[in-house]
C-alpha cells in the first residue's frame, strides 16, 4: 500500500511539472506574438516618405500621391512623396539604397528602374538588393501613341511609314527605362526601324509629342487622354494581354497580330535590412487601401487602371518572373542604349 501511495504522489508532481512547463512556454509565446503585433501597430509613428523616380505629373506621381492620401487615412501618418527624377530613375532607387534601414524612407517607384534598368545595364544591381513591400498598384493602361504631326493613324500606318523611311519615325523614351524596352520589342516584333531618342519623364514627353519634336511615345492613357479627344494625337495600340476595358476602343497589339505585352506594375521597396514588421505591415496597408471603394474610382478616373494589389510574396514572385522574361532581351537593349 505504501508503494502504490508513493507511485501517486509521484504521478501528481511529474504531471505537475509539466502543466507548469507548458504554461511557462505557452506564456512565452503569447509575449512574443504581442511583441510582434506591437511593433506592426506602431508603425508609422512618425511621417514617412517615399521617393519617386519620376517627375511630377506622370502616372507614377499620380499613383504615389493617391495611395499616400488612403495611407494617411489608415495610419494616421503622412506619406511624403519626394520626386526625384533623372538617370533613368538609378538617382532615386540609389538614394534609397543607401538609406538606413528605419522605416523612415522606401522607394515608390515601378519595373522600369528596378528591372529594365538592371538589363540594360544602366545599374548593377537587382530588385533584391531591396526589401520588397508590395505591389499597391498595376498600371494596364499604357498605349502606343502618336502626334497629330506625324500623320500615323493606326498601327497599319505606323508599319507602312516605318518600312518606306526606316528610322525617319522618331520614338521618344527615357534611354535604358521601361518605354525604351517597349519601343525595341516594338520594333523586334513588328519588323521596323525607328529613330529612339531621350524626351525624358511621361510629362515631358507629352510636350514633346504636343511640340512636334517626336511622333512616337508608349504613355499612360490617362496622361494623353484630353489630348487624343481634341486631336492632338492619336491612339495607335494597347500594351495589354486584352483591352482594357476602360480605355474605349482601342486594339491590343495582339489583335493586331503582334505578341507584345508588357504591364507596368509599381512597387514599395525598403532599404534592405528593414524590420520585417514593417514590411508586413506596408504590405497590409496597400490591401486595406485597396479595399477603399473611392480608392478605386480614383484609379479608374485618373489613369484608367483598375485595382490590383500583390502581397510581399506574391509582388516578389511576380518581379522575378519579369525579370527572367526581360532578361531575355539584354542583348538588344544594350545594343539600343548605346
Amino acid at each position: 500500500m505504501k508503494k502504490t501511495w508513493a507511485f501517486i504522489i509521484i504521478g501528481v508532481l511529474i504531471m505537475t511539472l509539466l502543466v507548469g512547463c507548458g504554461a511557462k512556454e505557452e506564456a512565452a509565446n503569447n509575449a512574443a506574438n504581442n511583441t510582434g503585433n506591437s511593433e506592426e501597430i506602431n508603425w508609422p509613428d512618425k511621417a514617412f516618405e517615399v521617393v519617386l523616380h519620376a517627375a511630377a505629373g506622370g502616372d507614377t506621381d499620380f499613383n504615389a500621391r493617391t495611395f499616400a492620401q488612403y495611407f494617411e487615412e489608415i495610419t494616421g501618418q503622412p506619406m511624403v512623396v519626394t520626386n526625384m527624377d533623372g538617370a533613368g530613375g538609378s538617382i532615386a532607387t540609389q538614394t534609397v539604397l543607401n538609406s538606413p534601414a528605419d522605416g523612415t524612407k522606401a522607394l515608390f517607384t515601378h519595373i522600369g528602374p528596378l528591372i529594365v534598368n538592371e538589363v540594360s545595364g544602366l545599374i548593377d544591381y537587382n530588385f533584391e538588393a531591396f526589401d520588397i513591400a508590395t505591389i499597391p498598384a498595376v498600371d494596364t493602361s499604357t498605349i502606343l501613341v502618336a502626334s497629330k504631326s506625324s500623320g500615323i493613324k493606326s498601327y497599319e500606318d505606323l508599319v507602312e511609314k516605318a518600312k518606306a523611311e526606316p528610322e525617319k519615325i522618331i520614338y521618344g523614351t527615357e534611354l535604358g527605362g521601361f518605354s525604351h524596352l517597349q519601343g525595341l520589342l516594338l520594333q523586334e516584333r513588328a519588323g521596323i526601324k525607328l529613330q529612339i531618342v531621350d524626351a525624358g519623364s511621361a510629362s515631358e514627353k507629352v510636350a514633346h509629342l504636343l511640340g512636334d519634336r517626336i511622333d512616337l511615345a508608349a504613355i499612360s492613357y490617362g496622361t494623353v487622354k484630353d489630348h487624343i479627344n481634341t486631336g492632338d494625337m492619336v491612339a495607335i495600340a494597347q500594351f495589354g494581354a486584352e483591352r482594357n476595358p476602360l480605355l474605349g476602343d482601342i486594339p491590343t497589339f495582339k489583335e493586331k497580330g503582334v505578341d507584345l505585352v508588357i504591364d507596368k506594375p509599381y512597387v514599395i521597396a525598403f532599404p534592405k535590412g528593414t524590420d520585417p514588421a514593417i514590411i508586413k505591415r506596408m504590405s497590409d496597408i496597400a490591401v486595406e487601401v485597396s479595399q477603399i471603394p473611392e480608392y478605386g474610382e480614383k484609379l479608374e478616373k485618373g489613369f484608367y487602371q483598375t485595382v490590383q494589389v500583390y502581397e510581399t510574396e506574391e509582388a516578389i514572385e511576380y518581379l522575378r518572373s519579369i525579370r527572367e522574361d526581360f532578361m531575355k532581351y539584354k542583348t538588344v537593349l544594350r545594343v539600343g542604349s548605346k
